[in-house]
């Protein structure tokens, strides 16, 4: 039996190509025999009070809203084995460079996945500098959680 590993999902949701890469990189996670996607931590689905912020932007004035959907994401890149990052090169985003940074100082393996389309194209030295591997989203299905290893991105920096 294969051992299976819980994630935290970094990923946008807020425009087109940030919700066809979530979507993407999530139908290859649900394939993928090494990832325990049931008890993983999906911020999108674990938004204080079951507020998403999609639905409701209302929210983002809420302090409570905020303050504890914000707590609750720490916590789920705390309680994860792994730092899953969907990233878009030319959309960089501040958000998921916290999580990312968060992700290492809490000593996490950090896994950059970037649509196919936009493989190899330049990232952020600082993103770059986090992760221990970067893999396109059509390989995401096929990745051994259970092996975690260092590789370097085939693309430039900036």
């Amino acid at each position: 039996m294969n051992k299976k590993k819980t994630l935290y999902f970094g990923a946008g949701w807020f425009n087109e190509k940030q919700n066809k890469a979530y979507k993407e990189a999530m139908a290859a996670l649900k394939e993928n025999p090494t990832v325990d996607l049931e008890n993983s931590y999906v911020p999108l689905e674990n938004q204080y009070k079951g507020i998403r912020i999609d639905e409701h932007p209302e929210y983002l004035h809420n302090i409570e809203w905020a303050s504890a959907t914000y707590h609750n994401d720490l916590v789920g890149i705390k309680t994860s084995d792994v730092m899953l990052g969907v990233y878009l090169p030319e959309e960089e985003d501040v958000g998921l460079g916290m999580e990312l940074g968060y992700a290492l100082s809490q000593g996490k393996y950090i896994l950059l996945v970037i649509p196919d389309e936009d493989y190899g194209k330049p990232i952020n030295l600082m993103s770059w500098g986090v992760c221990d591997n970067a893999i396109k989203i059509s390989e995401l299905k096929d990745f051994d959680f259970n092996k975690p290893r260092y590789n370097f991105y085939d693309g430039a920096v900036y």
